[in-house]
């Protein structure tokens, strides 16, 4: 059994970055520049944005912080949005889910403009995706594709389950995986919570991506020998063994199904590091002067 090390691939991603950024400034070009959009204070999500904008700035990145009261109006935030869109110095756009209630999240992810549209929710570059055409994919299938590039896992005619059906994680994995690239030619089967017979549909499966979002749920009797195992999950359980008061689980009985495959990412330490390096690709992408 080996591990699927998101801090060392996370890493070797930003390296790669750090470099092309480098090279860029050498040229008297600018660098990639990505504005995140936080609304409120949860904590949740000041953890996140405070991460990405600490990795900005370990490739070379400019990144710009916008903070908005909780109760800012739907028509105040349009308009934040339209002007990030007219800015040619910003490259990436990045709105912080979730809003608050009053707010139309559909609304907002479409207002942004589909070129800096790092987060890859747009549904022009969903579309885009599907079809198999550039586009900036979502950050967290995007940083699993990434993964098992690095790792050299053998996709080709494998049969994958993929557990959950968000438009964040589910949908667009099982499109990535099931397309004419490499990674990718995979026989996927997308399940979820009306799915019968699931048991018996993971035990078929070469690779099991599991992001539903309920702790342990995939056991070891769920999972053939060899398998690739890829957790995406990560929920706060209480703990009071911990000084937080809570443990960061995922979706994966770890300690019993690791055993049994070929690979297995962890949690923490796996899938959430990739989903930062790959929202930089992204940016990077997104930066008219950065070749492909």
């Amino acid at each position: 059994m080996k591990i699927l090390d998101g801090k060392l691939v996370a890493q070797a991603v930003k390296d790669k970055l750090k470099e092309k950024t480098n090279s860029l400034i050498q040229q008297n070009f600018k660098p990639p520049h990505l504005a995140a959009v936080l609304i409120g204070s949860n904590g949740a999500s000041e953890t996140y944005v405070a991460s990405k904008i600490k990795s900005c700035a370990e490739v070379g990145f400019t990144s710009t912080l916008i903070r908005l009261d909780e109760n800012i109006s739907e028509k105040t935030l349009v308009e934040e949005i339209e002007s990030l869109n007219n800015n040619d110095d910003i490259n990436g756009i990045l709105v912080q889910l979730p809003l608050p209630k009053h707010i139309n999240e559909e609304k907002i992810i479409n207002l942004i403009s589909p070129a800096k549209d790092v987060d890859g929710f747009h549904p022009i570059n969903v579309g885009r995706m599907v079809q198999g055409s550039p586009a900036f994919v979502p950050a967290t299938p995007y940083g699993i594709i990434l993964m098992l590039e690095h790792y050299k896992i053998e996709t080709v005619g494998k049969n994958v389950v993929v557990i959950g059906r968000s438009n964040i994680v589910g949908r667009p994995m099982s499109i990535l995986l099931s397309r004419n690239t490499n990674p990718g030619n995979s026989t996927v089967t997308l399940c979820h919570s009306r799915t019968k017979n699931l048991e018996e549909i993971c035990k078929q499966a070469d690779i099991i991506v599991a992001a539903l979002g309920i702790p342990g749920f995939l056991t070891a009797d769920m999972v053939k020998e060899n398998a690739v195992v890829i957790d995406v999950g990560i929920t706060r359980v209480t703990d009071t063994t911990k000084k937080s008061g809570f443990a960061i689980k995922g979706d994966v009985d770890f300690e019993n199904v690791a055993p049994k495959c070929s690979y297995i990412s962890p949690v923490p330490g796996g899938v959430g590091l990739m989903t930062i390096a790959a929202l930089l690709m992204n940016t990077y992408k997104a930066s008219s002067k950065a070749p492909p």
